[in-house]
């Protein structure tokens, strides 16, 4: 029974991971950064028959994830997977943005991955073997409109985690990064305006036009937990994992070079124009956006 720690497991693809794996087999510590967040999850653990263990980590802290990592190991003796899930959301502008707030999202999204994989990788190492799942985004290969704070972080943490996979492979430890596209996960919902007075209107207003397309798709936090799954059971090669609207599209479009960044600043020339720069998008990525 592989021992598996989810960060940020008290809601959405977190959650959703955590009642998968168990499942599955895993024995699974789910961490929050207050365990009177976890009720939903005991829920959901209870309604499949399976055990979950709630444990209090806050990953932008250095001793609670100390403290809790240490709980897990005493508990467990080993550690086999490191779901690297925990996150938040940012939609501004350079411009517009808060800098203490883009710097905690940093904090979370890159410095947050770090923090666990320093507290797992001498256990990992020692046993020869880990594998370490970095929920990253599928705006971790496409800079979105309006959202280059969170954007960056999730390609801090793609460029970080091809290293780690690099690094780590002499010591049996394995890499993965997951790529969500659009998925209901409460991250949308607390992110979902646009601050007052912005001269960026048009990006905010596009943003949203594609975010609205996707959660129509309807996709569910468990497709990403399958997809997480079937990482873990896949024979090591594969390292990205994209899932959910927009992400096969999205992935390979700008990274293959079918999409030109001649096609990408075009596209964002047209924002003022919502019809057409839904259409172009669509065009381009291979899903179907509508103004709202």
């Amino acid at each position: 029974m592989p021992t598996t720690v989810i960060t940020g497991a008290n809601s959405g693809i977190g959650r959703a991971a955590a009642v998968q794996l168990a499942v599955a087999g895993h024995r699974v510590f789910a961490t929050m950064r207050s365990l009177d967040k976890g009720a939903k999850l005991s829920a959901a653990a209870t309604d499949r028959d399976v055990e979950v263990t709630p444990v209090v980590v806050d990953v932008t802290d250095d001793e609670s994830v100390a403290r809790g990592f240490a709980q897990i190991l005493d508990a467990a003796g080993s550690i086999d997977v490191l779901v690297n899930n925990a996150g938040i959301g940012m939609n501004a502008t350079v411009e517009d943005a808060p800098l203490d707030e883009a710097m905690g999202v940093f904090d979370a999204n890159v410095w947050g991955p770090v923090r666990c994989a320093k507290a797992v990788l001498p256990a990992m190492r020692g046993q020869g073997s880990g594998h370490i799942v970095q929920i990253s985004s599928i705006a971790g290969r496409v800079g979105l409109p309006a959202q280059p704070i969170y954007s960056g972080s999730k390609w801090a943490l793609e460029g970080m985690s091809e290293s780690m996979a690099h690094n780590l492979a002499p010591f049996g430890i394995r890499v993965s990064i997951i790529e969500p596209g659009v998925t209901r996960t409460a991250i949308l919902a607390k992110n979902s305006d646009m601050p007052d007075g912005t001269a960026y209107t048009d990006a905010y207003a596009r943003m949203f036009d594609m975010y609205a397309s996707g959660i129509a798709a309807n996709v569910r936090p468990e497709a990403v937990a399958e997809t997480i799954q079937q990482c873990l059971e896949a024979p090591p090669g594969q390292m990205r994992w994209p899932v959910a609207w927009g992400a096969a599209g999205m992935n390979s479009g700008r990274q293959t070079g079918r999409i030109s960044d001649t096609d990408w600043v075009g596209l964002g020339e047209l924002a003022p124009d919502a019809p057409a720069w839904c259409a172009r998008f669509g065009e381009l990525f291979g899903v179907d956006v509508q103004p709202m």
